[in-house]
């Protein structure tokens, strides 16, 4: 029995989100530039993707390039973007057979025209998906983002449109990338990494943590279907007891 037939699909978390490591490090190992890495990393978001749609999952958010990774060499970073634009293209077919809805979190202004012009485009084409809802983080810092998120609310309350003593959890997280999203319940991370890397560092208060010694490009469906099995077998209390939640 593989490990998909063993998930209680009445147990399945809505939201999962991924730091996709390892793409670099892998191609190293073969010899290989780092952007062949990035290239075999594509074809392991496309088996994800199905897995995440083939057990009804309604949430995956994919830590695609952060704000730091401007910093790497120039060639690299042109290379990633040119992969993005072409890969984004080449699955929005895809993307509409699987009924999936894509979206996307970050500093989006920062990304290359050519590349905000095609992710825009797929993100409105696929708008009226009810799938599974696929969010890039691109260009993504959760720092940022929740520096962003209190200059909204500051703003609001500067405005008079929001009392300080209305700020609650509701609040803040409804100015954060992510609003109207649920919290992922699970992060799963590649590459033998046990770090969170400045990804969503707000939403993932709750969420187990799941790490992997597999690189990026080796993974699949399967590790994914892994991943979720081993989420169901954990207790989540919430700060409670067992004989609370039991």
């Amino acid at each position: 029995m593989g490990y998909k037939d063993q998930i209680d699909l009445s147990k399945l978390p809505q939201h999962i989100a991924i730091i996709m490591d390892g793409n670099g490090r892998w191609a190293k190992e073969k010899g290989k530039l780092r952007i062949f890495g990035h290239h075999n990393g594509v074809l392991s978001v496309r088996d994800v993707v199905e897995g995440s749609c083939d057990v009804g999952l309604k949430y995956l958010t994919l830590y695609t390039f952060s704000s730091e990774n401007w910093n790497r060499p120039k060639l690299e970073v042109m290379a990633i973007m040119e992969l993005m634009v072409s890969t984004i293209h080449k699955e929005i077919d895809n993307f509409m057979k699987k009924n999936v809805r894509l979206n996307a979190i970050g500093d989006l202004a920062m990304l290359p025209e050519r590349c905000f012009k095609e992710l825009k485009n797929a993100i409105d084409k696929t708008a009226g998906n009810t799938g599974l809802v696929l969010t890039l983080a691109l260009s993504y810092s959760s720092r940022r983002e929740i520096i962003n998120a209190v200059k909204q609310i500051a703003g609001k309350v500067q405005a008079g449109t929001l009392s300080i003593d209305d700020i609650d959890e509701e609040v803040f997280d409804n100015n954060l990338y992510t609003s109207g999203m649920p919290d992922p319940e699970l992060l799963i991370r590649t590459s033998g990494e046990n770090r969170i890397s400045n990804y969503l560092l707000w939403q993932i208060a709750y969420a187990e943590l799941y790490f992997t010694t597999k690189l990026w490009p080796d993974f699949r469906k399967e590790d994914l279907f892994e991943a979720i099995l081993d989420y169901q077998k954990r207790e989540r209390r919430f700060g409670l007891i067992s004989e609370q939640v039991n």
